[in-house]
C-alpha cells in the first residue's frame, strides 16, 4: 500500500513539474522571467490558485480561461500528464531517492526540449549542453554511493557514434534536413542508452517519425483547400520529439535490437 502512495505522490510532484515547463515553455527567451504570478495570455487576468492545478484545472474549467472563455492550449493538460507519467516510472525504476531526483530532472529536461521544439522548431543549445553535461555526470557518478566511477571507452564513445548519423545529415545539407540541435540532442541520448540501446532508440525515432510524417502529408492533402497552408516534403517537422519518443521506448521497456551483437 505505501508503494502505491508513493508512487501517487510521485505522479502528483510530476505533474507540478509539468505545469513548471509549460510555464518555462511560453517565456523561455522572451525576455519574461520566472518571477511573478500567472496570467491569462489574452485578457491579462491574474490567475488564483484554482485555475492553476494541474490537470484538474483544465478539465473543471473545460478547457477555457474563467475570466474571458479563451481557450486554454490542450498543450497544459497534455505536458502535464506526461510529466506525471514519467515521474512515476521513474520512482518504480530507480532504488534510491537520489537516482529518481537525478534521473527524473534529465527527463523534464527532456521534456522540456519536446515542447519548446514543436513550439518554436528548434532545439536550445543550452538544454543540449546541459542534457550533455547530465549525461555525463551520469557516466561518471554512482548514485547509490555517491563515488566517482572511470567510464568505459565504449561508454564514452557511445555518444559521439549515435549522434554521427544525425550530424552527417545536417552536414550534408547545410542544416536543411536536419537540424543541429538534433545531433546535439542524440549525444546525449547516446551516453545515457549506451551504443547499442542508442542506436535501438534512433531507429525508433526514425520510424515514428517517418510514420507521422507521411500521415500528415496525407492528412494534409485531404483538408488541403485553395487558401489552407499545404504541408509538403519540405515542411519543416520538429524531429526532437521523435528522438525523445525513441529514446523513452528503449529505455522503460528495455528495448536492445542489437542484444545479441557484441560490437565492442
Amino acid at each position: 500500500m505505501e508503494g502505491y502512495l508513493l508512487t501517487a505522490a510521485a505522479a502528483v510532484f510530476g505533474a507540478i513539474v509539468g505545469s513548471f515547463i509549460n510555464a518555462l515553455s511560453y517565456r523561455f527567451n522572451t525576455g519574461r522571467g520566472m518571477g511573478g504570478r500567472s496570467y491569462c495570455d489574452t485578457c491579462g487576468h491574474t490567475l488564483s490558485p484554482l485555475d492553476l492545478v494541474p490537470v484538474f484545472s483544465f478539465l473543471f474549467l473545460r478547457g477555457r480561461c474563467r475570466y474571458c472563455s479563451a481557450k486554454i492550449s490542450i498543450q497544459n493538460p497534455l505536458v502535464e500528464i506526461t510529466a506525471a507519467t514519467l515521474s512515476a516510472l521513474i520512482y518504480a525504476s530507480q532504488p534510491s531517492l537520489a537516482a529518481y531526483a537525478f534521473w527524473f530532472f534529465v527527463w523534464a529536461v527532456f521534456l522540456f526540449v519536446v515542447v519548446y521544439d514543436l513550439r518554436h522548431t528548434i532545439i536550445p543549445w543550452s538544454c543540449s549542453a546541459l542534457l550533455g553535461a547530465l549525461a555525463l555526470a551520469s557516466l561518471c557518478i554512482n548514485l547509490e554511493t555517491f563515488t566517482l566511477t572511470i567510464p568505459a571507452l565504449s561508454a564514452l564513445l557511445a555518444g559521439p557514434l549515435v549522434a554521427l548519423p544525425l550530424f552527417l545529415l545536417s552536414l550534408v545539407s547545410g542544416g536543411r534536413w536536419m537540424g543541429w540541435g538534433d545531433s546535439g540532442l542524440e549525444l546525449s541520448i547516446g551516453w545515457i542508452l549506451g551504443l547499442s540501446v542508442g542506436v535501438t532508440a534512433l531507429m525508433f525515432a526514425f520510424w515514428s517519425g517517418a510514420i507521422v510524417g507521411v500521415g500528415l502529408l496525407l492528412f494534409s492533402r485531404v483538408r488541403w483547400q485553395r487558401h489552407s497552408p499545404r504541408l509538403t516534403m519540405v515542411s519543416e517537422i520538429p524531429f526532437a520529439p521523435f528522438l525523445v519518443f525513441g529514446m523513452f521506448l528503449a529505455y522503460f521497456f528495455h528495448v536492445d535490437f542489437f542484444s545479441m551483437v557484441s560490437i565492442f
